[in-house]
């Protein structure tokens, strides 16, 4: 009864043990981090839309990732979204640089890259980037795609029958003997 006791515990230690291996193995694999953005600066910047960007995300630059998305709200006078972010030590982004929201893939996740300006004056911690563009949405393009193919099929099609001659009956087959 007692080596049955000891069998269970040490079986349920196994399993605790391989489930926190999987986690820190996946928290490393995601690029985010438990830990405290201590160093570096933190950035705000205001969007139309963000759909699909959720905090944690990417911070890129030239593809590069630079920081990480830390928070987004909703500013009451504007209902713009304000994301703020965290950008790693040691990065300086000149003042007129732009952000925008981008897909990694059709399907993928979102992250927001940081396009630099020429200005040699940088932002400061808490600073914002002014310069923004959404996120598109992809059902947007699609729906717009749609309609102005209906539209285009409709307009030809209105041609076409106001090229048609006018007065003209229609022929029928002459029989031949």
């Amino acid at each position: 009864m007692q080596g049955r006791n000891l069998a269970e515990i040490v079986t349920g230690a196994v399993v605790l043990l391989v489930a926190a291996a999987f986690l820190v193995f996946a928290l490393g694999q995601s690029g985010r981090s438990l830990g405290s953005t201590a160093g570096g600066i933190t950035l705000s910047a205001k969007f139309d839309r963000i759909d699909g960007l959720t905090p944690g995300a990417d911070v890129r630059i030239g593809g590069v990732k630079v920081g990480s998305v830390l928070d987004q709200r909703i500013d009451p006078q504007t209902y713009l979204a304000v994301l703020k972010l965290h950008v790693n030590p040691g990065i300086n982004v000149p003042d007129d640089s732009s952000a925008e929201i981008t897909s990694e893939s059709l399907l993928g996740g979102k992250y927001v890259a940081l396009v630099p300006g020429g200005s040699e004056k940088m932002l400061r911690d808490g600073g914002q980037i002014t310069i923004t563009q959404s996120a598109v949405s992809l059902e947007s393009l699609l729906g717009r795609f749609i309609f102005s193919v209906t539209e285009l099929t409709a307009a030809n099609k209105t041609q076409q029958q106001g090229n048609a001659p006018q007065g003209a009956a229609p022929t029928a087959p002459v029989a031949r003997p």
